[in-house]
């Protein structure tokens, strides 16, 4: 999607900000004992309460509101009866749409009482998604998001999962650009427009370098086994730089 008026911006920072509100008030809400479903129930109520729909639900009839893995689970967790445990490390990912316009959001939490290399993992993952996130502007190349945070993960002994990559967003869940990678790609030759909307969300590990399939047709996992983390916004290019649309507020 490129924003084309005052209209498309401001839809797209509504449903925005009930993403952000959503994953925020999650976050806050996840406590050992709790199963991923009654987390999930959280974040279906909110998006609900604000006039929104489950993006995931909507677009590929996801069997949850939200996506939520843990430890070993790495992306599109199906909520269910797992009970989360203390030292878990759990990432949540919101997406939504409302008025016709989707954004899409997501963090990583430690469990208390996290390990320190855990509490570092979440603290550089978060410190890596703004890496890239310095890099959006309008006439700037794309590949330069990957390069920055290739070589943050490198300067700071991490790897990255090289086949979850960024992607367009806005009209729907997942548009061009496609396969927006969050490594380095020397292929990579497109330049980010004006008003181009779009995730930036590595996922960063601590050995991982791939997502694989497991039981389900959902849920992806770590390979090779690894504590992994993953931090997402949503993002127009403009001139000016980076405009952030999953805040919350």
């Amino acid at each position: 999607m490129t924003i084309s008026d005052d209209n498309d911006l401001t839809r797209l920072k509504e449903i925005g900000r009930i993403v952000a509100n959503a994953l925020e008030a999650m976050g806050k809400a996840l406590e050992p004992g709790m199963t991923t479903s009654e987390l999930d129930q959280i974040g279906r109520k909110l998006l609900e309460a604000a006039g929104a729909r489950s993006a995931p639900e909507l677009a590929y009839d996801f069997p949850g509101a939200t996506c939520i893995s843990v430890n070993e689970e790495i992306a599109h967790g199906i909520p269910g009866e797992r009970r989360i445990a203390r030292g878990d490390l759990v990432n949540i990912d919101v997406s939504a749409e409302k008025n016709g316009f989707f954004a899409d959001t997501g963090a990583s939490f430690a469990v208390p009482p996290a390990t320190r290399r855990i509490e570092r993992l979440c603290r550089d993952g978060r410190r890596a998604m703004w890496t890239g996130l310095q890099q959006v502007g309008a006439g700037k190349p794309i590949a330069g998001i990957g390069q920055a945070i290739g070589t943050f993960a490198r300067k700071n002994g991490y790897s990255l999962v090289r086949n979850l990559a960024s992607h367009g967003v806005g009209l729907s869940l997942h548009e061009e650009p496609t396969e927006i990678a969050t490594w380095p790609d020397r292929s990579e030759r497109r330049i980010m427009t004006d008003g181009l909307v779009f995730t930036v969300e590595p996922f960063l590990s601590m050995g991982a370098e791939w997502a694989e399939n497991g039981d389900d047709a959902w849920t992806l996992y770590s390979s090779p086994e690894a504590p992994t983390v993953q931090y997402e916004h949503t993002v127009i290019a403009t001139r000016n730089g980076p405009l952030i649309v999953t805040l919350a507020g």
